[in-house]
């Protein structure tokens, strides 16, 4: 599959796993492949960020990736289900926190594998990728972009997509900024 995949869509995949070395995580997630898309310049994904405004808030993405991963990586939708069943995600994480310290939840620091230099993508990574192809083949485009990446980040219920959508960058709206001028 990754022959299929342009210089940019290239650019995104060795970006994240630069991301995960960045951070000493053992593995490459989505959210490195969110981050790795946000670095991009002169691509369809960094057209749209910055046409939504996403590009001038790259901090504010970080943020709410840290926030979430301080909470084991519980998005907002699983934190008020849980807040639902009467349980403070806040009140566990800060329980947590002050018996083992700050980030104890975050998880995924291990850096395995780190004699070799290898990263290797997560479960949930990998389908990312997969879904960029199926988003590719259903648009009948011949290589896979940058810009199918980041619709398969969108489309995937999750963390990623709903950090996204709080940033104004829903699948429908990068759709439309990716695809209307085609």
């Amino acid at each position: 599959m990754f022959e299929r995949f342009t210089t940019g869509a290239r650019t995104v995949v060795t970006g994240a796993v630069a991301q995960a070395e960045r951070t000493g995580s053992g593995t490459v997630t989505e959210e490195h492949l969110l981050l790795a898309l946000l670095d991009q310049e002169d691509t369809k994904a960094a057209s749209a960020f910055r046409a939504l405004g996403v590009l001038g808030r790259r901090s504010s993405v970080e943020s709410a990736l840290a926030g979430a991963r301080r909470r084991a990586g519980l998005s907002r939708a699983d934190t008020e289900a849980l807040a639902g069943l009467g349980i403070d995600v806040a009140e566990i994480v800060a329980r947590v926190e002050e018996t083992h310290g700050a980030g104890a939840l975050s998880g995924g620091r291990t850096g395995s594998r780190r004699w070799s230099g290898h990263r290797s993508f997560t479960r949930e990574a990998k389908e990312i990728l997969e879904k960029s192809l199926r988003i590719a083949v259903g648009r009948r485009d011949r290589a896979i972009g940058d810009e199918h990446i980041l619709l398969a980040l969108a489309a995937r219920p999750g963390l990623v997509s709903e950090v996204l959508a709080d940033h104004g960058a829903t699948y429908e709206c990068l759709e439309r900024e990716l695809f209307l001028t085609d």
